[in-house]
């Protein structure tokens, strides 16, 4: 994310005096030990790099939903920042945590895709990402983002109910996979969960915004600028949406059909054409709020930025302006 260079060099000045006047940042680094693209190797000398800057303590999550009970503590505790070690569902949890408090996220990637340390401007690569994070410690800028939010749970870059939760519901179950495919594998389910449940007989849901509704198979909302990256190339679903829009961007897959998806893949991925621009999307931007439920009684997947949550049958999607501070 581009800065005006004059105002960022005087925030490195005042950073740089307040540093030398005060005690070294304490920071708490909660570690998905389970990361698919970082080696134990690698992890530890991240830390050790990090302990040159700041004071840095470790804690490893042992199951789903131990993260945002860890930043939740360290937010009363009060630490200076949190860094989130591991892929973006580890980022998703560490913001549930923080959302509300002053206490900073940052993060270092170690999942596959690494989406919101790419948002935030922090490298997708490991090494690169720590670099970026200790030149942090001479230029501390912390900043308000917005968050989404489904029914109490926030998310931090994007939501998706329908087909493409069910590829990360697929795809989360064969790690191993995923850890040695990285986003190829992820081309390949959404190939084979298409074919396989979409094509003929999805399940339907209908999508209210602002009094019109619409009619669909998938529905994916983004409060951020892209959806997910292939590699370090931005892939984009909802245009319109940004960290700092203050709403909501959303796009409806009315049908699958074996014609319209080659030209809605081609869509998402080319820098000259739009997802929104086809003939079997529809599209709210910007908005601050929809509903979704089940046309049909069948249960829907969800996934928030990336992680697959769970089956429902009707959600609800808001924006909660500000809710999160950050520093990348």
């Amino acid at each position: 994310m581009s800065k005006n260079p004059g105002d960022a060099d005087g925030l490195c000045i005042a950073s740089l005096e307040e540093t030398s006047s005060s005690k070294r940042r304490r920071a708490l680094v909660i570690v998905n030990p389970y990361a698919t693209m970082v080696s134990d190797r690698l992890r530890t000398l991240a830390l050790r790099a990090l302990q040159t800057r700041y004071d840095i303590e470790a804690v490893q999550t042992r199951a789903r939903g131990h993260a945002t009970e860890i930043a939740s503590q360290a937010a009363n505790d009060g630490y200076s920042v949190v860094i989130a070690f591991g892929g973006d569902g580890t980022v998703n949890e560490v913001a549930n945590g923080l959302a509300g408090s002053p206490t900073p996220l940052s993060c270092l990637p170690g999942g596959s895709a690494n989406v919101y340390c790419k948002l935030l401007g922090i490298p997708g690569e490991i090494v690169a990402a720590t670099e970026h994070l200790l030149a942090l410690a001479d230029c501390w800028a912390p900043r308000q983002v917005d968050l989404g939010s489904v029914d109490g749970r926030y998310f931090t870059f994007c939501a998706g109910i329908g087909m493409d939760a069910r590829v990360v519901g697929d795809v989360d179950a064969r790690p191993q996979l995923k850890s040695r495919f990285g986003a190829s594998f992820f081309l390949a389910s959404t190939i084979w969960t298409f074919g396989r449940h979409y094509l003929i007989g999805a399940p339907r849901m209908t999508v209210s915004v602002e009094g019109r509704n619409v009619e669909g198979v998938t529905t994916i909302v983004q409060n951020a600028e892209h959806y997910t990256f292939f590699n370090d190339r931005p892939i984009d679903m909802a245009a319109g949406g940004g960290l700092n829009s203050g709403t909501l961007a959303s796009v409806v897959l009315r049908r699958a059909s074996l014609i319209g998806a080659p030209s809605l893949l081609a869509r998402a991925v080319a820098r000259s054409l739009t997802v929104s621009g086809h003939h079997q999307v529809a599209t709210f931007t910007p908005t601050s709020s929809l509903a979704v439920h089940s046309s049909d009684a069948r249960a829907l997947p969800l996934q928030l930025d990336g992680d697959y949550i769970g089956d429902v049958t009707e959600a609800t999607f808001t924006i909660e302006p500000g809710a999160l501070t950050v520093v990348a």
